[in-house]
C-alpha cells in the first residue's frame, strides 16, 4: 500500500504544502474523521490551513479515488484512505462510535450469495447499526 501523497502525485495532482499536511493527517488517522476533525488535526501542524481548504482537498481526494467517503447515519460524512485493508463497520447509534471488524464467515457468506445470484463479488461495504446490550 502506497501512501496518500505518492498516490496523489501518481494521479498528477498538484501537491501543495497544505495538501501534503492534509494527506499525512488523513493517512495517519486510525479512526474515521469528518472534515472538521481533519481541520483540527491539520491546524495543529499548520495553523494557516482553512476549513475551506480542507473541504476542497477532501473533495478532490475523494473524486480522485484516494479517499472513501463514509456516511454512518449521523449526518456527518467521514473519510478513510481508500487503500486501507478491507474491513467492515459496526456503528453504535447511541454514541456514534465506529468499530472496525473483519469476519471470515461474513466474507465467505457474501461470496456465496453473489455466486448463487450469478455474480462475482468485486467489493462491498458492510455497516451494522446497533446499540450496546447492557448486562
Amino acid at each position: 500500500m502506497t501512501n496518500i501523497i505518492a498516490r496523489c502525485e501518481a494521479k498528477g495532482l498538484r501537491m501543495t504544502d497544505q495538501r501534503r499536511v492534509l494527506a499525512r493527517v488523513i493517512g495517519d488517522a486510525e479512526d474515521h474523521p469528518d472534515v472538521e476533525e481533519i481541520h483540527v488535526r491539520a491546524s495543529a501542524i499548520d495553523p494557516r490551513i482553512s476549513l475551506a481548504t480542507v473541504y476542497r482537498t477532501v473533495k478532490l481526494f475523494e473524486e480522485s479515488g484516494i479517499l472513501d467517503k463514509l456516511e454512518f447515519g449521523d449526518g456527518r460524512a467521514r473519510y478513510e484512505d481508500a487503500e486501507r485493508d478491507h474491513h467492515d463497520h459496526l456503528i453504535d447509534v447511541s454514541t456514534g462510535q465506529v468499530i472496525e471488524f473483519i469476519d471470515p464467515e461474513i466474507e465467505a457468506l457474501q461470496e456465496k450469495i453473489a455466486a448463487r445470484l450469478g455474480f462475482r463479488l468485486i467489493g462491498h461495504r458492510l455497516e451494522l447499526l446497533g446499540i450496546p446490550v447492557r448486562k
